[in-house]
């Protein structure tokens, strides 16, 4: 059928019976003649008018109910935290999904009052329409599966809310986990969207201390033991300096003999998402440490020879 594909087609014999459904059922003229035959003359305005008012009410009601609902929740969920110790990423992650499902539910009874608005059976109009069969041909067994991932996860801790996590080849921090979805912001500032069901194996980065690591090289010719001694010197007055770390920083010795170098790593703990930043300032006070002892970092030399004419 037209170049379509058979996953296509199927979706097309779901499509066409609930858009023939839902025109039958919005604008066949007895239903659309009653609405508009039960006011005459002037009684048409001010039922139009009593209408366009019980929509105007029907938004006002739906926004403050909104309002109240999200403070509701997310002044529960801070209860949560205080008292039963809740970290704030996983209150927040399940704030956000609490307040995700609220609003899908108050949408959908805004809906069915807008429709009864309008003197149409809401109940029926649904059914009538075939949204179920709509839904079975657009995936609705992708849709459950996103839904009971999302549960899984939730309920086995495996992400919070900032979070710093890998999966589904998407590497970032967690902005939300939804019940079809969960959105990671990555490094480059690229928000992902994440299907529930497309989240398998899980790395979170996230939980517990984290290790900073740095290598620096020194030069053959200087004294190995000197070294050590001047870069723990430095290691342990930036650990009284910096309250990110833990634990260290300590020299562990030799990690490797380069063609050219002598490498010698240092490791340390930090808190959650601060190694990259101690990463940083120990090879900053390495560095300087090294210059100041005149222990050299090898760097490759360029030697021109210049051949003069006889």
């Amino acid at each position: 059928m037209l170049g379509l594909t058979s996953k296509e087609s199927g979706y097309l014999t779901y499509i066409i019976p609930f858009l023939r459904n839902l025109r039958n059922d919005l604008f066949r003229g007895d239903m659309m003649e009653q609405w508009l035959n039960q006011y005459s003359g002037g009684e048409f305005l001010i039922g139009l008018a009593t209408s366009i008012g019980q929509i105007i009410i029907a938004i006002l009601a739906f926004l403050i109910a909104k309002s109240i609902g999200n403070r509701l929740i997310s002044g529960s969920f801070s209860k949560m935290e205080q008292q039963r110790g809740m970290s704030p990423g996983r209150v927040k992650t399940l704030a956000k999904l609490t307040t995700n499902a609220f609003s899908y539910v108050l949408i959908f009874v805004f809906i069915t009052i807008i429709i009864s608005i309008f003197g149409l059976d809401a109940t029926g109009l649904i059914a009538g329409a075939g949204v179920v069969g709509l839904a079975i041909g657009f995936g609705a067994q992708g849709l459950v599966s996103d839904v009971v991932t999302g549960f899984f996860l939730l309920l086995e801790r495996q992400i919070d809310v900032g979070d710093y996590v890998t999966t589904g080849g998407v590497d970032g921090i967690v902005e939300q986990v939804g019940l079809r979805n969960t959105q990671i912001r990555g490094f480059d500032g690229t928000l992902h969207f994440v299907p529930n069901r497309a989240i398998s194996n899980v790395s979170n980065h996230s939980r517990g201390n984290m290790r900073a690591l740095v290598d620096m090289s020194i030069s053959y010719d200087d004294n190995i033991d000197q070294a050590i001694t001047v870069l723990q010197i430095a290691c342990d007055k930036l650990a009284l300096e910096d309250e990110a770390i833990k634990e260290g920083p300590n020299v562990v010795g030799v990690q490797s003999l380069g063609d050219s170098d002598v490498v010698i790593r240092i490791i340390a703990k930090t808190e959650n998402m601060e190694q990259w930043a101690v990463e940083r300032k120990l090879r900053k006070v390495l560095k300087e440490a090294l210059d100041a002892n005149n222990i050299e970092i090898p760097f490759p030399h360029q030697v021109y020879i210049e051949k003069k004419e006889q």
